[in-house]
């Protein structure tokens, strides 16, 4: 008997995988990738422009996930909230961004835009589930920043998803200088997560419960739980050590926000052959 060629022995072990995994991806709405677990949601990868009922037209925006869901199904993410139309779910985001001489603001979308460029990767095993993307970053027509991602997802167990975030920034002609928001000394930019609407809120880092709002704070990681519709469900972010300025300072909110500040009030210079690598671990519960 004829061996089958090596590459068709590896395109049917990685079929036979992907028969066997939990996990599937589906196209959902026009610009959106949805990943489920056994039939249930995990979460929705927005890859087109995005414009929410109501929401002025330049907040239109991609390249984030929403809705999130805990294990039990419960939605932990906000879209287009009206305080803050800007806020999209799980999203990564400076509100200062130099390059050419000229300030841009990734954060409220103004003078940058991040667009989908391309799927790196789409698997699904019985082990994980991984989507790969690679976004651009443009003022005008000029790409200025080559964004990767990947997100991982794992098995759930009872009670308790894990994903895990590796998110790379590579200047593609002139370095570019990123910045968090200097007013009051608050720094934000960086991972962020706003939540849905909810009910007896509590933040907690590893500092214990946090009693108030508080800006640049360091902690490895910080979590938000509440009553999401009568539900008891949350997040935590960890920081992973080997990510520059470890620990990192939070912007932690209890109306509904947490984000992870790098560079916080100091710079970060993008160049070209040198990617900024952040890496994070985001754990759902209920």
């Amino acid at each position: 008997m004829r061996k089958a060629p090596a590459a068709t022995f590896a395109l049917l072990l990685a079929a036979a995988a992907s028969a066997r995994s939990p996990f599937a991806f589906r196209e959902t709405a026009p610009g959106s990738i949805e990943l489920t677990e056994n039939g249930k949601p995990v979460y929705v990868y927005s890859y087109g422009m995005m414009l929410a009922g109501g929401a002025p037209e330049d907040r239109r925006r991609c390249c984030y996930l929403h809705p999130v869901f805990a294990p039990d199904c419960t939605v932990l993410t906000d879209d287009f909230p009206s305080d803050h139309y800007h806020h999209r779910g799980i999203f990564w985001a400076w509100p200062i961004v130099r390059a050419g001489g000229e300030s841009h603001d990734l954060w409220t979308l103004r003078g940058v835009r991040q667009q989908f460029v391309r799927w790196t990767s789409r698997k699904t095993e019985s082990s994980r589930a991984l989507l790969g993307i690679e976004n651009g970053w443009f003022v005008g027509g000029r790409k200025i920043v080559k964004e990767l991602v990947e997100i991982e997802a794992l098995p759930t167990s009872p009670h308790c998803r894990e994903l895990r975030f590796t998110l790379s920034f590579e200047a593609t002609g002139a370095p570019i200088e990123l910045e968090g928001e200097p007013a009051e000394s608050k720094g934000y930019g960086g991972l962020c997560v706003r939540f849905a609407p909810r009910e007896r809120t509590a933040i907690t880092t590893s500092a214990g419960r946090e009693a108030r709002d508080s800006n640049m704070a360091a902690h490895p990681w910080a979590q938000l739980e509440a009553d999401f519709g009568g539900r008891h469900a949350g997040m935590r972010i960890d920081i992973d050590p080997n990510n520059p300025g470890f620990p990192s300072g939070w912007c932690l909110r209890h109306y509904g926000f947490l984000g992870v500040n790098y560079p916080g009030l100091g710079k970060h210079r993008l160049e070209p052959g040198r990617p900024l690598v952040l890496r994070y671990t985001v754990t759902l519960f209920n």
